[in-house]
């Protein structure tokens, strides 16, 4: 028999009983998957999938300090838990002291859905939104253009059992659709993509209308060269950006002098102002429509998460408040080190305080010669004193002038730090649920606004679509 044949929670309870060491956190976690794949006009491939990965960490108290030793596995029979918990014992014992070693979290109040059945997704999330798309397919095909893509819903039941008499559970749906529309020799290509937790606020119809639209303004060809242009970063750009300067904010590198939030002589920049705009970039686990985590979920330690802060609560953080930095990543450990508050990292991020009634077309209207971007690509670290990222633009980059989308223009590699842009921005439209392009499959609960920077910098010309 396998150990999935018994509920997640008795899971978590049995290797709590069989544990030797002097504390233990076990995560189960339960996930199912769906999806769809369609090329050219037609589905191509479908599935559905279930599986549990069991974490156990066990903590040994030594003379020098506590020990912790962490061993995951998937697909564990009944027969093969309790040598899955010796493994984090002996691997426990094996190590020196932990660096990050704390109390675990105290017991209180637990889930009372605790000992419920996993959530679990199934194919019948698409029962409406796959006739929508099979329509758009027809809409496609009889407008000359082939429409690729994907669209996947995942459900994680998330249990965790403490030695301390923690008892927590969260269920975190996951959706995210992406679409491309190709002209049928190629040459032309439109993306949009949209993050959902159930898909029933996804419209393909209207996502395919609005690729229509892009394909048609490739139609013309302008050819630029490198340089700084007046460049309008679409939603979803903003948050593979943002998301990259929120993994970065660690509060004890930036203590330590190893990043951009580093004061130069020492300390840190919390209180400086860092944006141009007064903008708020921050988290909250119970954001409507981008509900994360209330409390911690380390499956490791490093960086800024420790296993021992497992069940920690996770709150509403202001990172940047008003343009003024307010806040950077700790775990208890590491806020212990430097001082600073502690403040577990968030499974959201949102950037709000730009103007709610301006849409991005309208920001298009309001240019006078810009480009209008589509979404951002191979995103990559080059000096992480100052951020500075590279990466290229993709599936679009469009020459706006007296108002007006004129043609499409060659894509670019771009050379630019998140952190420069907010000081740089001079305007920011109304904050929308978005997609990340390059960090999708990472981080998809994100809401931003666009982004207006007058002299983005476009570093080298790339020949990619």
């Amino acid at each position: 028999m396998s150990v999935r044949s018994s509920k997640p929670h008795e899971i978590v309870e049995r290797a709590l009983e069989l544990s030797r060491a002097d504390g233990c956190v076990v995560i189960a976690d339960e996930e199912s998957t769906a999806n769809l794949r369609w090329a050219g006009n037609a589905l191509t491939t479908n599935g559905v999938t279930r599986g549990r990965t069991l974490t156990v960490v066990a903590t040994v108290d030594g003379r020098e300090g506590t020990a912790s030793g962490v061993v995951s596995r998937s697909a564990v029979t009944v027969d093969e838990l309790e040598p899955l918990v010796r493994a984090a014992e002996a691997a426990a014992r094996g190590a020196g002291p932990a660096e990050d070693a704390q109390p675990l979290v105290p017991g209180g109040p637990g889930s009372s859905d605790f000992a419920d059945a996993p959530a679990e997704t199934s194919s019948a999330v698409f029962a409406d939104f796959a006739p929508a798309l099979g329509e758009s397919f027809a809409r496609a095909r009889a407008g000359g253009r082939e429409l690729y893509g994907f669209a996947n819903h995942e459900m994680t039941s998330t249990y965790v059992g403490t030695s301390t008499g923690l008892r927590l559970r969260h269920d975190q749906p996951n959706g995210t659709l992406e679409l491309n529309a190709k002209s049928p020799d190629r040459s032309r290509s439109a993306w949009a993509g949209q993050a959902t937790r159930d898909f029933k606020d996804v419209d393909p119809a209207a996502l395919d209308a609005e690729l229509a639209v892009r394909l048609g303004w490739a139609g013309r060809r302008v050819e630029l060269p490198a340089g700084r242009y007046e460049t309008l970063l679409p939603p979803t750009a903003v948050a593979d950006l943002l998301i990259y300067q929120y993994w970065s904010a660690s509060g004890r590198d930036a203590v330590e002098g190893r990043t951009v939030f580093s004061k130069p002589g020492g300390g840190t920049r919390l209180g400086e102002r860092i944006g141009a705009l007064p903008l708020t970039l921050r988290s909250d686990p119970h954001e409507p429509g981008l509900e994360s985590a209330p409390f911690v979920v380390a499956h490791s330690s490093g960086g800024d998460q420790s296993v021992f802060d497992n069940g920690l609560p996770v709150t509403a953080t202001d990172w940047i408040r008003d343009g003024e930095l307010h806040r950077l990543t700790t775990t208890r450990h590491s806020a212990g080190l430097t001082g600073l508050p502690v403040a577990p990292a968030v499974g959201n991020l949102i950037l709000d305080g730009g103007d709610p009634g301006r849409s991005l077309d309208e920001m298009v209207a309001g240019t006078e010669r810009g480009l209008l971007l589509t979404c951002l690509w191979y995103i990559r670290e080059v000096d992480p004193a100052t951020l500075l990222l590279t990466g290229l633009t993709r599936d679009g980059v469009y020459l706006v002038e007296h108002g007006e989308v004129v043609g499409e223009v060659n894509n670019f590699r771009f050379n630019e730090s998140p952190v420069d842009l907010l000081g740089r921005a001079s305007e920011a439209g109304r904050t929308e649920k978005t997609l990340p392009r390059e960090w999708g499959d990472w981080f998809t609960r994100a809401a931003m606004p666009a982004l207006r920077v007058p002299d983005f910098n476009m570093s080298s010309v790339s020949q990619g679509v």
